[in-house]
């Protein structure tokens, strides 16, 4: 499906009344104009923004770092925990094996790369942090199919590196167009301390761990380094012409091909040239100061073995100064052309090769030479150099338009760029790259951008071009740890004549027989503004019994205008399809379904009560009403009702990182698979995660469940038939096979319950904010017509509540800043500043706690009732302590709400601003302690 800016969308949920589909479609992005930066001729205009496409391949994935496609389609990539695993064209992902892995201080499974000749002889070259050295080791093994034969390892390298402190270890590895390794090396330095963010020259003994001339300034050391070296067939490596130092190692470690590196994070190697580029993570310090420059960022490229400078020199060669950690005396600045290494830790040769600069560099703020960078955090990250071919324009490959054209990012900031070369691959300009639309990883920022229907990626970690000339994106996800929302992502380009877009819809989408509904093509367009030609038809699908298989649907074609009129007099379940066709005589369809013979049930929660608090630890008990027009009431019919129906909560925090659902659970509740199993507990049928522990890592089991989830079956765990599921696609049940699959026993999921009433306990933490309680109801099926499932949701919330979330914030613009035990709070809060909570069940409300800090001394937090601000339900003072920067809890009585009520905050005291910093509000039970 392609789509204008209007119509870009997300992987979208779709929950219709009678059936309920996820629709994935190919989401098309934005690849908005850019000019050139820098100097050089006018570039044509970037292709327009509708013929992008994007479709999420994979969900979930645990701290992923590299990846690199195989011939046959395969997708391998690392986790840094030590997995190694395997996306399968065709979705499914599996893990073909652990490494056993040193997992601090950013160590673990770092690198892979596939053999030149992966296809004959089926090796991959790990790069990792073994538990039994320090340091780093480079092994080959063989794959057998999908799975490391972990008994074949042949290490080829290794180098110490220390693991007293923290950081800095690159990990890339990639192989050369003339079959070369080359492998990136990080200086292994602490970056603080007494450096203060500048280069870390520390001579005093006892701190070497912040001494890189120690490591990347020494030619004697492997680390702060990319090595390049030959692999040989029968094990081990030779050392290729052209590296740094003499293969004798006279002049310093032969496998040395670039030094002065501080942390070479994302490596590249042009296929073509064999230039390499890369990603430097550079240093911290905001400001230019007496001991040397700022910190940058860096994307290097070079094209023969040399210096790149750290720690004596960043960015476009910027010096630093000689420094005495003990006197703190500054000495003389360092020489591009001859940089000499005197340090005490210095093994290698003393005067090393003269420095070469950054290709481009960035600090935290506004680049002067690269302002198009924009400013903020850094972590930068070389990607391919993308070389058009023909044959992309007929496997939906990039345009011609990127052609010599390197990809870089900023994983931290984030952003995604273009680095045009000229024929020379010297640098000729600097374009963006929007055709994921936005690259943000601020929530706000998210809110923004997804609501204007843009695709978000919060952090690019690894991208390759493929054979198809497709770009195949990993995202990180949100936070440096493990993220709900990393994904693998597929990137295109549509060339050609464009299909239209097909849309429609239903009203309304099931009922008693005879059934009139009214279709609409709302939304439905041609891009490029051809007219259209309009093709409705029907079919009734009749289900497999799990042995025999399917009808075919027969069409029945019954209208050609835009918004037609349906009676359908027989019951059964039917899918309404529209048919678009253009004048250039490309079509497209989009259908909906249609149940007749049978009413969808209304559900709804008769207790708790949209808005109720909970309490860290408390169980809260629920009771579900469900009226069916077929099946009847559940007040009458409960004991026949209780087994159709499931209630599921999940719980969140609140910042959003944990209300994210994977599209294979959300299908699952969508669909009627809980009406027969459960995560944890068999009902039925077994439970999911028996499921996973007994196929996960047999080879074909994921296609078998497959098939039998789509056709139905018997006798595989029990007598009792699983029904088939032919309306859902074969994407949509590989999605929800994979997130059985994926399941752990060690982990909780969601809260599911089976019946109208019940209880869940509320995790017994403090930083749960929000519960979501679902109710869902699957009616028995009717003459023919399927069962429909009626859902409700209700929200609860904390009695502790973040200030930053309240409903309603009125006044100045009030800053979110840093971070408050887990969460932003609200700062400078000013007297006519007022933040009100709506919908507060406050009768069992008997005291009222705020969590302040850099109080007046006579500020004063009035808790008020919104539609009559004369009436104070609390009147919180502040105390000596609230008036420090540290954060404390004030309180006081609450009283005079005797049911619901929205209240509002008011602040008063001396100061006209900045009376206070607020992290949250609590609405307690208990009455406050006797003084």
């Amino acid at each position: 499906m392609l789509l204008t800016n209007r119509d870009r969308q997300t992987v979208a949920l779709r929950i219709t009344g009678t059936r309920n589909f996820l629709l994935l479609c190919g989401v098309i992005l934005s690849l908005l104009p850019g000019s050139m930066i820098r100097a050089g001729a006018a570039a044509p205009e970037p292709p327009p923004d509708y013929r992008y496409k994007v479709e999420v391949l994979g969900v979930g994935l645990k701290q992923p770092l590299t990846l690199q496609i195989a011939p046959d389609g395969r997708i391998f990539f690392n986790e840094l925990l030590g997995k190694l695993r395997i996306w399968k064209p065709g979705g499914q992902i599996v893990d073909a094996g652990t490494i056993p892995v040193f997992p601090e201080q950013e160590n673990g499974l770092l690198g892979l790369a596939l053999d030149p000749q992966f296809t004959r002889n089926q090796w991959i070259y790990l790069l990792y942090s073994p538990t039994n050295f320090s340091g780093q080791r480079l092994s080959r093994f063989r794959m057998n199919g999908d799975q490391l034969d972990l008994a074949s390892e042949r290490e080829l390298l290794r180098f110490d590196e220390q693991r007293l402190e923290c950081c800095h270890h690159a990990g890339s590895i990639r192989f050369a167009p003339d079959g070369c390794l080359l492998i990136t090396a990080g200086d292994n330095t602490h970056p603080f301390g007494d450096s203060e963010s500048y280069a870390p020259l520390d001579e005093r003994p006892g701190h070497e761990p912040w001494n890189s001339q120690r490591t990347a300034g020494n030619t004697a050391s492997k680390n702060g380094k990319i090595l390049r070296i030959r692999p040989a067939a029968e094990g081990g490596y030779t050392i290729p012409e052209g590296n740094l130092f003499p293969k004798d190692g006279s002049g310093g470690c032969p496998e040395i091909y670039i030094m002065g590196c501080r942390n070479p994070w994302r490596m590249r190697v042009d296929e073509k040239t064999g230039y390499v580029y890369w990603g430097e993570v550079g240093p911290d310090a905001n400001n230019d100061g007496g001991r040397g420059p700022r910190g940058y960022d860096e994307i290097n490229q070079a094209r023969h073995a040399g210096n790149f400078g750290w720690p004596f020199f960043v960015g476009s060669n910027f010096p630093y100064a000689r420094f005495d950690y003990t006197t703190k005396q500054v000495g003389e600045k360092f020489d591009p052309a001859r940089p000499v290494n005197e340090s005490r830790l210095n093994t290698g040769a003393k005067v090393l090769p003269p420095a070469q600069p950054a290709m481009i560099y960035w600090p935290y703020e506004n680049s002067p030479e690269f302002p198009m960078l924009g400013s903020g955090g850094r972590t930068a990250c070389a990607g391919p150099v993308f070389h058009f071919q023909d044959s992309f324009v007929r496997t939906d490959g990039f345009p011609k338009y990127y052609d010599n054209c390197l990809l870089f990012w900023d994983w931290q900031r984030p952003f995604i760029k273009w680095a045009r070369l000229d024929a020379d691959s010297n640098l000729k300009g600097i374009e963006p790259f929007n055709g994921v639309v936005a690259v943000e990883n601020e929530h706000g920022k998210i809110r923004i951008a997804e609501a204007a229907g843009k695709f978000v990626i919060r952090r690019p970690v690894d991208a390759e071009f493929g054979r198809d000339g497709c770009l195949y994106l990993m995202d990180y996800g949100e936070t440096w740890g493990l993220n709900p929302d990393s994904r693998l992502i597929k990137l295109s380009f549509i060339s050609g004549s464009l299909p239209p877009i097909a849309k429609t819809s239903v009203s309304p989408e099931a009922g008693r027989e005879p059934l009139t509904v009214t279709l609409s093509s709302a939304g439905s367009k041609d891009i490029e503004g051809s007219a259209l030609q309009y093709k409705w038809s029907f079919a009734e699908v009749v289900k497999s019994n799990g042995t025999n298989p399917p009808t075919t649907p027969v069409k029945t074609f019954f209208a050609t205008d835009a918004n037609p009129r349906l009676t359908l007099t027989k019951p059964g379940n039917y899918i309404v399809q529209l048919g678009l066709r253009n004048e250039h005589g490309a079509e497209s369809s989009a259908s909906v379904a249609v149940v007749v013979g049978n009413s969808p049930p209304q559900v709804r929660f008769e207790s708790p009560e949209e808005g109720d608090f909970f309490a860290p630890g408390e169980k809260i008990p629920y009771r579900v009403r469900v009226v069916d027009a077929e099946d009847g009431d559940s007040k009458n019919y409960g004991e026949l009702m209780d087994p159709q129906t499931t209630v599921s909560a999940q719980w969140s925090t609140g910042d959003e990182k944990d209300e994210f659902i994977p599209p294979g659970l959300a299908l699952i509740k969508q669909s009627d698979c809980f009406n027969c199993h459960s995560v944890k507990a068999k009902i039925v049928g077994p439970a999911f995660l028996d499921v996973a522990n007994k196929y996960r890592n047999q080879p074909g089991a994921f296609e078998a469940s497959v098939q039998r989830v789509t056709k139905g079956s018997s006798g595989v765990w029990s007598p009792a038939p699983m029904l088939p599921h032919e309306l859902l696609t074969g994407d949509q049940l590989q999605l929800m096979v994979r997130w059985v699959y994926e399941l752990k026993p060690e982990q909780n999921g969601n809260d599911f319950a089976r019946g109208l009433t019940g209880d869940f306990r509320a995790p017994a933490k403090d930083e749960i904010r929000t519960a979501v309680f679902e109710a869902r109801y699957a009616d028995q099926p009717r003459a023919g017509a399927g069962s429909l499932v009626g859902t409700v949701q209700l929200k609860l919330r904390s009695r502790r509540m973040e200030a930053e979330k309240a409903d309603v914030i009125k006044g100045p613009t009030i800053k979110e800043s840093g971070k408050a035990g887990g969460g932003h709070f609200l700062s400078g809060i000013h007297p006519e500043h007022t933040i009100q909570f709506n919908n507060l069940k406050l009768a069992d409300t008997a005291s009222v706690t705020c969590r302040v800090a850099n109080a007046d001394t006579n500020a004063v937090i009035e808790v008020r009732d919104a539609n009559d601000l004369k009436t104070i339900f609390a009147r919180i003072e502040m105390t000596a302590e609230a008036r420090s920067n540290n954060w404390v809890e004030v309180s006081a009585p609450f009283q005079g709400a005797n049911g619901r009520a929205n209240v509002v905050l008011a602040f008063s005291g001396t100061r006209t601003n900045r009376l206070l910093n607020l992290d949250w509000i609590q609405f307690n039970k208990a009455a406050l302690p006797s003084r």
